[in-house]
């Protein structure tokens, strides 16, 4: 038994539409799915170096300590008096709060401590210090 198979070669423009959608699918897919650490800075703060994990990927509050023991608290300027209502507002508003702690390492150990205990008082479940990556020193000739 034959079967007799009639084939075209279509002749014509080839539309592009259905391959620019899935390219730009996955540009969003690949976008939203990256992880991002926002280092907002001030140029005030010398973040002290360690080998620890340095991606985080939390629904994170940031506080930065500068050396002048200033406190910015979403990027705000604030005070501790503040501070402790801001945290009681935003732990109230996110479930699991954590908070990430950017001090300079000149920043006094008394200062840290008021700011955990300041946190903890709020409600914020976690707190953790940030560092930035260590260099590795490299030894000239």
């Amino acid at each position: 038994m034959t079967f007799k198979t009639h084939v075209e070669i279509a002749k014509g423009r080839l539309d592009v539409t259905p391959m620019v959608n899935v390219v730009f699918l996955l540009l969003i897919f690949i976008l939203l799915s990256s992880p991002f650490v926002l280092q907002p800075g001030y140029g005030l703060v010398d973040m002290p170096a360690a080998n620890g994990p340095q991606n985080i990927s939390l629904k994170e509050l940031i506080i930065t300590v500068s050396r002048d023991n200033l406190l910015f608290f979403k990027n705000q300027p604030t005070t501790f008096v503040q501070l402790a209502d801001q945290l009681r507002m935003a732990a109230s508003e996110t479930r699991n709060a954590e908070l990430i702690i950017k001090a300079d390492r000149h920043v006094g150990y008394d200062t840290l401590i008021k700011v955990i205990d300041t946190a903890f008082a709020a409600g914020i479940s976690a707190v953790n210090l940030a560092t930035r990556p260590e260099t590795p020193v490299t030894l000239s000739k």
